[in-house]
């Protein structure tokens, strides 16, 4: 990601994606999208000077891709709300690790409707059995999810620049 990157949202200001900020302002030229927000410093050419881009959003509908979720420590986290599925806490996100409901020594997959995300004392407890042999019910059955919301991994993002922070909840 380059200083000057900009958040592109929806009509609905939902982020959608991250895109060069030389793309987004031949949107804004071509009358696509509005700017929303803009970075600190400036663009500047040999005779004039435009605001950088930091977020805009599209003016007219968006059809979203079918795209398949690829599966990701963070993408379970994300899908489970960062809660232990087994006791319902959710302790701090160093904490947390993922568990899978058919042990992997019995042949359980890494796969989205296998894994689950697990404070680390249930993981323990749970160990190499399934929730049925260890007694302990899962609150919701795993499920792959049909999308993600934007998460700072998918955004290939270390941190998030000031103004995309409205609009992005991580």
């Amino acid at each position: 990601m380059t200083a000057k990157d900009t958040l592109l949202l929806d009509q609905g200001y939902q982020p959608l994606r991250v895109i060069p900020w030389q793309r987004a302002i031949c949107m804004n030229f071509l009358g696509k999208v509005e700017m929303v927000a803009a970075h600190e410093r400036p663009i500047r050419t040999v005779t004039r000077e435009y605001a950088a881009p930091a977020v805009v959003r599209l003016l007219g509908p968006y059809r979203p891709q079918q795209y398949i979720v690829r599966f990701s420590r963070e993408g379970v986290h994300v899908r489970d709300r960062y809660t232990c599925q087994y006791c319902g806490n959710r302790p701090s996100r160093r904490d947390l690790t993922l568990d899978h409901v058919l042990p992997r020594h019995r042949g359980g997959p890494t796969s989205w409707d296998n894994i689950v995300t697990a404070c680390s004392p249930c993981n323990l407890r749970k160990g190499g059995r399934t929730p049925d042999e260890a007694n302990m019910p899962l609150h919701v059955r795993p499920l792959r999810p049909r999308w993600m919301p934007p998460t700072r991994t998918a955004l290939g993002l270390d941190e998030i620049p000031p103004p995309w922070r409205d609009w992005l909840l991580l």
